[in-house]
């Protein structure tokens, strides 16, 4: 079972000497990979990846999302080959994503008009610009020309945040997996696997990586740990997307999605995602106090 630690998405980001301390101790305790998401406040994502990737070696980091519509295309590949640049070994994995409504209209005032169309104009630029490709594209709403931006650099993997069914097919076409949050077992096998593995494979690309966040907190006091996934993921049961993967399920709310219980409860909810197709649980650690944060990890440890 292949589990990496995904900080931020409980509400709390990190960055400089906290972040590396953390990407230090994740990577001491034998974590495969550390993920960190752009939120609309806090510190960029790449940016905090290309100070801790200086200091800690041997594990793998990436972002779980970096947004599209604020960033060109180009612009995002060029910070992206950076940042890898400064870490080094092709450790960097790039997640970027659509972010949602609210967001893109209410705080950045672009207009979230055919997300679709969006994401694979995007990725038509951003992919061979990671590559350090010729890139000339021009389509309805993104036109991207030029040469190497790096040469030398090693290209990110690169993910896409992918939902529904046309993400997925998307991802699977054109990028080299997805990074999923919300989603559960039975969406995972009757749903996303099929639809991007089958969409790589007619696309003639390799079996796409699945990426899927997963909320973990290992405690004696089940009761507690539902209430307070409640009150710490309630964003993500109301936003359109995250609903839609609950509802598949037939879920109330975050708190029945996420994995809480006994170390050997966690161990036994977490091996059931890499059953139904999971290769890196991106595990979201959360708790009301210090000590659940210490045992959680503690718990996942073994794990790995």
């Amino acid at each position: 079972m292949d589990i990496g630690i995904f900080y931020g998405a409980a509400g709390t980001l990190l960055s400089g000497d906290d972040l590396v301390a953390d990407v230090t101790q994740a990577q001491v305790a034998g974590f495969s990979s550390y993920w960190i998401p752009h939120m609309p406040w806090g510190p960029d994502a790449l940016t905090s990846l290309a100070i801790a990737g200086r200091e800690v070696p041997d594990i793998e980091l990436g972002t779980g999302v970096v947004p599209t519509w604020p960033r060109h295309p180009l612009a995002m590949a060029q910070q992206a080959l950076t940042t890898a640049s400064l870490i080094g070994d092709g450790r960097l994995s790039l997640g970027i994503g659509l972010a949602h409504k609210p967001v893109v209209e209410g705080q950045w005032g672009i207009p979230f008009d055919k997300p679709i169309r969006h994401a694979r104009e995007y990725l038509s630029i951003l992919a061979p610009a990671l590559r350090n490709e010729k890139v000339s594209f021009e389509g309805e709403t993104l036109t991207g020309r030029g040469s190497a931006l790096m040469k030398g650099v090693e290209a990110p993997r690169l993910y896409v945040a992918a939902l529904g069914p046309q993400m997925l097919k998307l991802a699977g076409r054109m990028a080299d997996g997805t990074v999923l949050w919300m989603t559960g077992l039975e969406t995972l096998r009757t749903h996303t696997v099929p639809v991007i593995g089958q969409a790589a494979e007619q696309a003639g690309r390799p079996k796409p990586r699945i990426l899927a966040g997963v909320p973990v907190l290992c405690t004696d006091d089940v009761a507690a740990g539902r209430a307070f996934a409640a009150k710490q993921f309630k964003v993500y049961g109301q936003l359109p997307s995250y609903r839609a993967m609950l509802d598949r399920e037939g879920l109330a709310g975050p708190e029945d999605f996420a994995v809480i219980g006994s170390e050997d409860e966690v161990a036994t909810r977490l091996q059931e995602f890499a059953d139904h197709g999971v290769d890196t649980i991106m595990a979201v650690e959360f708790g009301p106090t210090k000590d659940d944060y210490e045992r959680t990890r503690a718990c996942l440890s073994q794990l790995v």
